[in-house]
């Protein structure tokens, strides 16, 4: 699985870019991908704060992990902006029948492929050597560029869920 997701983030966009990762329980197939792209499109050309267009920067990635960006050197994200895009990833969620807000679903590559396990079954899969310390695990708490670049595909063990569990 090619893991260089780093060509599809703008470089044109500050490292403290505001990020929001929003996983799928499944891959989105083509002809819906292609649907979602026309829909990316109409929300990025009318996604603004108080009357003027933000810089923003939507993608799906993997097939099932859509990235919001902000960038807020010209003016802050608003909450009002905030919430547009909120009822933008609902009406994705309604559009493809995926939850885009399961927090407690959590994705790793495991053989070759995006995995999701459910947080509550994270102990039985280590337990069993489904995932280990090494595994890739998508880190979806990144919340700016830097990190997104950085921190968002790392193995367990460096992240907040290796803490947690011990790995």
């Amino acid at each position: 699985m090619n893991l260089d997701y780093q060509q599809y983030i703008p470089a044109d966009f500050p490292d403290d870019a505001k990020v929001w990762v929003y996983q799928s329980g499944r891959i989105l197939s083509i002809p819906e991908a292609l649907h979602l792209e026309k829909m990316i499109q109409e929300f990025s050309s009318e996604w603004n704060t108080h009357g003027a267009l933000n810089k923003g920067f939507v993608q799906l990635l993997f097939g099932q992990f859509l990235v919001l960006m902000a960038d807020e050197s010209a003016h802050r994200i608003s909450g009002c902006s905030i919430d547009s895009s909120v009822r933008f990833i609902k009406e994705v969620e309604k559009t493809f029948s995926v939850n885009l807000f399961d927090r407690q679903s959590l994705a790793f590559i495991v053989k070759d492929k995006v995995q999701i396990i459910p947080m509550s079954q994270v102990k039985y899969a280590a337990d069993n050597g489904f995932i280990n310390g090494d595994t890739l695990f998508f880190n979806n708490l990144v919340a700016s560029k830097k990190e997104l670049l950085e921190n968002w595909i790392v193995p367990v063990k460096s992240s907040w869920l290796g803490a947690r569990y011990g790995f």
